[in-house]
């Protein structure tokens, strides 16, 4: 099981903006410290921590933070309207779009995925596979 992911952000409050655009709509709540973001889903009283955490964080040795090539972070969405939603939320908060939401061929007839890349150039996945909405073919 991955129980946490980090990325790197040189401008933390640029991250911070972008991250708030979709994650909260995710379950996501936010705990902010000098070691950066931190964002978990909420755990019920009695509850096991749910898995994973995503955390947004200046680099431990002070050199400039970047993108790994190959690396992206996919977070799951309730509905193919949610992914558009926060697909277009995540790019009017500093976002670029790697990917406009929609089928693609080389996965199954109900993955539903956009793609973007924080202002740090690192790649997220917005993707639903609600297999109640409509499908690839149909």
């Amino acid at each position: 099981m991955i129980a946490y992911v980090t990325v790197g952000a040189d401008d933390i409050p640029r991250a911070k903006q972008f991250y708030s655009a979709f994650l909260p709509a995710l379950e996501y709540g936010l705990k902010e410290g000098p070691e950066g973001l931190s964002y978990a889903l909420p755990v019920k009283p009695g509850q096991s921590p749910v898995f994973p955490d995503f955390y947004v964080k200046p680099t431990f040795n002070g050199r400039p933070a970047s993108a790994g090539n190959g690396s992206m972070v996919a977070f799951e969405a309730c509905s193919q309207k949610q992914v558009r939603d926060l697909h277009a939320a995540a790019l009017a908060a500093g976002g670029s779009s790697e990917g406009q939401p929609g089928f693609r061929d080389s996965y199954g007839p109900h993955f539903y995925v956009g793609y973007l890349r924080d202002p740090q150039g690192n790649k997220i996945a917005l993707f639903s596979s609600n297999q109640s909405e409509p499908g690839r073919d149909g």
